[in-house]
C-alpha cells in the first residue's frame, strides 16, 4: 500500500478528530448492557457497577510484573532517555503533533513493536475489553507510549481535559491506557476525568455557550470535580469514549509516568480497507499518523526492528484471522 493510499485510509474519517484512525470512530454495536446475561470475565459486580457509574474502571494486575519491565525498558530505549540521566530527559520533541494539547505531554512514536504486541494479545487484557462491550469479536487499537516527565524548574504547564469524539455524537467506543510505572503519586502526572460530567453531560451542556468547543470543556465549575486516577505498574484503565479526560502535569521532580495506550472495539471485518490498513501497519511497522499520531521521523520501527510475531489471540485481535 503506497503512501498516499495509506495517508488516505488513515485520515479518511479522522480529518477534524483526534481519535484514533486504526479503527472506526464507533461501533455499530452497543457497549455491554449485560442484557445477554453472560458472565463477566475479569470484573466483579462492584467492578462492574463503578464503570457503568464513574465512565471508567482500573484492572489490577492485567499484565505480569516482569512484562511491565521489559516493555518500560524498552520505550526508555526506543526513546534515546536513560531513567537514570535526567539529563537526556529534556530533548525536543521529534515530531509535530497537529493536536497541540499533546506537545510535551510525552508521547512516545511506536507503534508495533513486539512488546507493544505482547501486552495487547495478553488474554486478561483481552477479557476485559469483552467485558465492557460483551462480544468476544475485537479489534486492538493499533496505539504508542508515553513517558510524561516531570516538568522542569521554571517551566509552567497545565494539564487538560478533552474528549477524541463529540460526546453530542454519543460514540459507541471505550479507550485505555496501561501503567507500566507506579502512578501512585498524585503529583507525578497521570491520567485524570470526570465523572460527574460523564453522568451530567445532558444537564451539563444546557448551561453552555453555543458557540463551546465540543471536543475540549470549559472546566468552570468543575475544578473539584477533576479525578486524579492512581495505578500501580501492570494496571489497565479502561474508560468510556464519552468520559472527559487528560494528562495532568508532572510536577513530582523527579518521577516519570510510562505507560501505553490500549483499547478495543468490534472487529470490521466486513471493512476489508481497514483491515488491510491495519495488516500493513503491523506488518510494516507504520504509524496511524492521520490528526495526532505523526510517527517517528528516525524510522526506527522499520529499520531496527522485525514484525511482531502474534499470538492466535493477536491474529485475531489484527484482524490477520478472522472470528
Amino acid at each position: 500500500m503506497g503512501k498516499e493510499s495509506k495517508l488516505e485510509m488513515a485520515n479518511k474519517a479522522h480529518e477534524e478528530i483526534p481519535g484514533n484512525p486504526s479503527t472506526a470512530t464507533s461501533s455499530k454495536i452497543r457497549l455491554n448492557d449485560r442484557s445477554k446475561g453472560q458472565p463477566l470475565r475479569v470484573l466483579s459486580e462492584a467492578d462492574w457497577d463503578f464503570w457503568v457509574h464513574n465512565g471508567y474502571i482500573v484492572i489490577k494486575n492485567a499484565i505480569p510484573k516482569e512484562q511491565v519491565q521489559a516493555t518500560a525498558d524498552f520505550i526508555w530505549e526506543f526513546d534515546e532517555k536513560n531513567p537514570n540521566d535526567t539529563k537526556t530527559w529534556y530533548a525536543p520533541p521529534r515530531a509535530e503533533m497537529k493536536m497541540k494539547e499533546l506537545t510535551g505531554t510525552g508521547m512516545v512514536e511506536v507503534y508495533n513493536h513486539q512488546h507493544l504486541w505482547n501486552n495487547r494479545q495478553m488474554p486478561k487484557v483481552y477479557d476485559a475489553f469483552v467485558d465492557v462491550w460483551g462480544t468476544e469479536k475485537l479489534w486492538v487499537t493499533i496505539d504508542r507510549a508515553n513517558l510524561n516527565f516531570p516538568l522542569q524548574e521554571g517551566v509552567k504547564k497545565k494539564g487538560f481535559i478533552h474528549w477524541d469524539y463529540d460526546p453530542e455524537t454519543k460514540p459507541q467506543n471505550v479507550q485505555g491506557v496501561l501503567a507500566l510505572a507506579d502512578q501512585t503519586d498524585e503529583n507525578m502526572g497521570g491520567f485524570q476525568c470526570i465523572p460527574w460530567l460523564y453522568r451530567n453531560y445532558d444537564t451539563w451542556k444546557l448551561t453552555q455557550p453555543e458557540d463551546r468547543d465540543h471536543f475540549q470543556p470549559s472546566l468552570e465549575g468543575l475544578e473539584d470535580k477533576i479525578v486524579k486516577v492512581k495505578m500501580e505498574a501492570g494496571d489497565l484503565l479502561i474508560f468510556n469514549s464519552l468520559e472527559p479526560h487528560g494528562i495532568r502535569p508532572n510536577l513530582s521532580g523527579n518521577k516519570v509516568r510510562v505507560a501505553q495506550y490500549i483499547s478495543m472495539m468490534p472487529a470490521e471485518e466486513d471493512n476489508e480497507a481497514l483491515r488491510q490498513w491495519r495488516i500493513n501497519s503491523w506488518k510494516h511497522r507504520i504509524a496511524p499518523e492521520g490528526y495526532a499520531f505523526p510517527g517517528d521521523p528516525r524510522n526506527w520501527e522499520q529499520e531496527k526492528y522485525e514484525t511482531a510475531k502474534l499470538s492466535p489471540l493477536g491474529e485475531k485481535l489484527l484482524g490477520l484471522k478472522k472470528w
